[in-house]
């Protein structure tokens, strides 16, 4: 099987994969730069960032990728910054911008406005169609194997076929692909182009901690656990002794709240948690992880990752 090229709206990756924009700060620069140099779509994770560190992360990305590949953002709805996050992106001119837990409207009138292709994730035929009648240039559907906050309890191979029967826009498909095999499986089953999280994370050019790395490759596939995020949503997480007090109903709950979110639970401080992950302290933060992020047992380089895939895609 020979992998396609994916085109969103005006653009066009030469390698159908897009790199998830995991937050807080692990999809920042250096990631989506190599990922978009490889011919793919590389994504800064824009929530938790101040205005001025997303212009300088979108500044520094085209630089390191040399003006090859596709450059986008990923934002969380549920932030409350999120529209001047998106704003501030699309007046950098960004290639596109890609969002999340949760739906908007504002975006497409940022994109609208900008001229930047709009790309939000859903996990329904009903989001997909309005996202589609908005103005949409493309749709990521994650299933429930996705990392983070999860839309959906169903697999991407369940949801992903009617969907792309109800919309004419490209739909990438997320959740749970870790190697050309799993790549070559959803193209199979229509899907334009892949979202991969987890892989992107085990890479020498995630911006986490060693210590953060290390624990991707010892974790196992019963280390993983769905956490109540403040968000609203259910979070794929790893146990670890943070995960294990969010499930027992005891993580510490914040003393001071910096109001990051639009509507919090505040069961406990979701931005500070991914922080001290994302820093290296691996029991009192918040890991998230992808459904089959444990296969994953070499931290890799994307380039590398990259030339697997396309030798594992054409195998199949």
């Amino acid at each position: 099987m020979k992998l396609p090229v994916l085109k969103i709206g005006k653009l066009t990756a030469q390698v159908p994969i897009v790199q998830g924009g995991m937050a807080i700060r692990l999809s920042t620069a250096r990631l989506a730069a190599a990922v978009a140099k490889e011919g793919g779509i590389g994504l800064i994770a824009a929530s938790g960032m101040g205005l001025d560190e997303l212009r300088k992360e979108i500044r520094m990305a085209r630089k390191m990728s040399e003006g090859k590949g596709v450059i986008g953002i990923n934002a969380m709805v549920a932030a409350r910054e999120f529209l001047n996050l998106i704003t501030t992106a699309a007046q950098e001119k960004i290639d596109l911008i890609v969002a999340g837990a949760g739906f908007s409207r504002d975006i497409f009138a940022v994109g609208r406005q900008y001229g930047v292709e709009v790309v939000p994730i859903v996990s329904s035929v009903k989001l997909a169609k309005i996202s589609e009648k908005l103005g949409a240039s493309a749709i990521v559907v994650e299933g429930t194997e996705a990392g983070g906050h999860l839309g959906t309890q169903q697999s991407i191979k369940e949801i992903l076929p009617d969907i792309i029967k109800a919309v004419h826009i490209p739909v990438i498909a997320a959740g749970g692909a870790v190697d050309g095999a799993d790549v070559a499986d959803l193209l199979k089953l229509g899907a334009n182009g892949v979202q991969m999280g987890s892989r992107f994370a085990a890479s020498e050019e995630s911006n986490c901690a060693p210590a953060l790395k290390e624990l991707y490759l010892k974790m196992t596939q019963e280390d993983i656990v769905q956490i109540d995020s403040p968000v609203g949503y259910k979070g794929r997480a790893i146990r670890n002794p943070f995960a294990q007090l969010s499930l027992e109903g005891r993580a510490p709950r914040p003393t001071v709240c910096d109001g990051c979110l639009k509507k919090c639970t505040h069961s406990f401080c979701i931005i500070r948690a991914l922080i001290r992950a994302q820093q290296g302290d691996v029991e009192h933060g918040l890991v998230f992880t992808g459904a089959n992020m444990w296969k994953i047992k070499e931290i890799l380089s994307v380039k590398e990752i990259i030339r697997r895939i396309k030798d594992e895609v054409a195998k199949k």
